[in-house]
């Protein structure tokens, strides 16, 4: 039997989204009044993808969650090939140092935020599928492990290892809730430590920024500078913050804070209590994910609800690590709130699917 919208959900997300174009005018104006002429450039076409993120919302909730059942393979494979097609030069795009985008005109596609959802979609069969063997590690879990792995290895040849930890991460949530022996885990972390090191020995500039996060004042001007400014923006902003409108570093301190950082400016200007807000309505769509993925009628749905919360949440947990400087910078958006259109239309694409599985 269908139900009403999932109004708690849905509301949460809509109250995220909208604070978060107030707040990237706030972030941006300036930046873009110098650099545009336009104080206004980044709301116009962050208020386009909110437009256009809400109808695909409202559209993907009207979807049958099974359609994603059948077509399961269809999708992991487009996914993987436009993985493969970014890579390729004259095709794929360089921005921030990263071969991770399909530019189209002043627009820009990122299918490694696609293969988020092509792979949470694919995992989420598998796991219904396989439930029997998870508990076998060799015959249930290196399957998923194989599909996940080409993923990430593609992400990594752009580079981009902020989406892709997303991935892993989200994944291995996934796989701990259906029931996959902890002593795996145990093993497989053992195994990220010397995968991490050797990430580092390909690329020495992530030793630079674990350096910086370490002690960013060791260089205050290099790869420290982005830790050290937003920890400028956080510090100051009391119970109450300093006022709509009034952060001191958007103003050519924080580079490009509509981004990554725009949590800091958030936190300088509304406190500690716009911090509360913002974590109170992130803790609303896990609590409303997790009673979906709960109350699901089948295994499919139960673990396809369970990722699509996951990779929302742990998104923004990474994201809140780095602007407090817990981790190193990652080059993570904060979900809902953050200015860039791919990010925000997989995101509400998720919540339309978890308001599609919250109906049956």
């Amino acid at each position: 039997m269908k139900k009403k919208k999932d109004i708690l959900l849905f509301t949460s997300c809509i109250l995220l989204v909208v604070f978060g174009l107030v707040m990237i005018y706030s972030a941006s104006s300036i930046w873009a009044e110098y650099k545009f002429g336009d104080a206004f450039k980044y709301v116009k076409t962050q208020t386009l993808f909110i437009v256009i993120g809400i109808i695909l919302m409202n559209f993907v909730s009207n979807i049958d969650y099974k359609e994603y059942f059948k077509r399961t393979n269809l999708i992991i494979g487009v996914c993987l090939l436009l993985l493969v097609l970014v890579l390729i030069p004259g095709i794929g795009s360089i921005r921030n140092g990263s071969q991770s985008w399909f530019g189209i005109g002043s627009f820009g596609v990122q299918p490694s935020e696609f293969a988020k959802l092509g792979l949470i979609i694919f995992t989420a069969k598998y796991l219904a599928l396989n439930q029997k063997d998870l508990k076998n590690i060799k015959r249930g879990v290196f399957p998923i492990l194989g599909m996940l792995f080409l993923v990430f290895g593609l992400i990594m040849l752009q580079p981009d290892f902020g989406t892709g930890m997303i991935i892993v991460v989200s994944i291995l949530a996934m796989m701990f809730v259906a029931g996959v022996p902890v002593k795996f885990f145990l093993g497989l972390g053992g195994l990220g430590v010397f995968g991490i090191i050797g990430l580092i020995v390909v690329a020495p500039y992530r030793m630079e920024r674990i350096t910086s996060f370490l002690d960013p004042w060791k260089d205050p001007l290099g790869t420290g500078f982005q830790i050290i400014q937003s920890l400028y923006a956080i510090g100051p902003g009391g119970l109450l913050g300093q006022g709509f409108l009034n952060s001191r570093q958007k103003q050519f301190y924080l580079p490009e804070p509509q981004t990554d950082f725009i949590f800091s400016i958030i936190s300088e200007e509304f406190g500690f209590l716009g911090v509360l807000i913002v974590s109170f309505l992130f803790l609303l769509i896990l609590y409303r994910g997790i009673q979906i993925a709960l109350h699901a009628r089948d295994d499919f749905s139960k673990y396809l609800a369970f990722g699509m919360v996951f990779q929302i949440l742990i998104q923004a947990v990474m994201n809140l690590m780095v602007v407090i400087g817990l981790i190193p910078v990652t080059g993570v958006t904060l979900p809902f709130l953050s200015y860039g259109g791919s990010s925000l239309l997989i995101t509400m694409i998720s919540i339309g699917i978890l308001l599609n599985i919250s109906k049956k």
